[in-house]
Parts: C-alpha cells; sequence; structure tokens
C-alpha cells in the first residue's frame, strides 16, 4: 500500500510541476522576447545618434601588400619558329 501512496503522490507533482510549466513558459518567454525588442531597439538608436549624417567610418582596412606584377610566375618572352 505504501508503494502504492508513493507513486500516487509522485504523478500528482509531475502533473503539477507540468500544468505550472505550461502556464507560466508564455509568460517568461513574452517577458524575454520584451526584454531583447528593447535592447535591440535602445540599441539601434544609439548607433543611429552616435555618427554624424554624412560621416563615413571604416571599420576594417587590410594590410597593404606589395604588387609584384603578374602573380602567375614569371614571363618568359620567345619567338616562334617556323
Amino acid at each position: 500500500m505504501g508503494l502504492v501512496k508513493i507513486l500516487i503522490i509522485i504523478i500528482c507533482v509531475l502533473w503539477l510541476i507540468k500544468v505550472i510549466v505550461r502556464l507560466a513558459l508564455p509568460y517568461l518567454f513574452q517577458n524575454l522576447v520584451k526584454k531583447a525588442q528593447n535592447n535591440a531597439k535602445q540599441h539601434s538608436q544609439q548607433q543611429r545618434y552616435h555618427k554624424p549624417e554624412g560621416k563615413i567610418s571604416v571599420d576594417y582596412i587590410p594590410p597593404a601588400t606589395k604588387d609584384k606584377g603578374n602573380s602567375g610566375g614569371e614571363f618568359v618572352d620567345y619567338e616562334e619558329i617556323k
């Protein structure tokens, strides 16, 4: 009888957890989405006001390499013999 009582209690507790999760998770996800949207909105507004209009900024400048001409190999002049 004790084993049946423990199993019923475990099943009831798991069922209650399932119900609570079904009610709480949508609320938690809505709050999470709203916070993410607000952060993105604030970030975009800060970027918009950070740069003056008409100003160009370059984030990456590749390192300068010396141009060695034709990189396909050494060019050799030749004459065609008939």
